[in-house]
């Protein structure tokens, strides 16, 4: 789905757990589009152990927004040569 200014609408799906908290999560194609990546590939990286983890329940892939995000968080670089170095190393210097 693309929005009025050409950027993409994803629609995660949320629900409140027991002690009230909202958890968001994507299904596999809004994950895709999130990315721009193919469906298939998360497919690949589900079976290679690569990417974000994920939960499966009677075979419906989703994953947990905060997941994602860790994943993002950890995959941040500052240069085509390398992630970014920890911010405790810099803290060292």
């Amino acid at each position: 789905m693309i929005g009025s200014a050409g950027t993409r609408i994803i629609t995660p799906c949320s629900v409140t757990n027991s002690s009230g908290a909202t958890i968001v999560h994507l299904n596999q194609k809004s994950l895709a589009e999130r990315w721009d990546l193919s469906p298939r590939t998360l497919e690949q990286w589900r079976w290679q152990g690569r990417g974000p983890v994920y939960l499966k329940i009677h075979n419906h892939v989703v994953y947990r927004l905060i997941d994602i995000e860790a994943f993002e968080a950890a995959h941040l670089h500052a240069n085509t040569s390398g992630p970014l170095p920890d911010m405790e190393d810099e803290d060292a210097r």
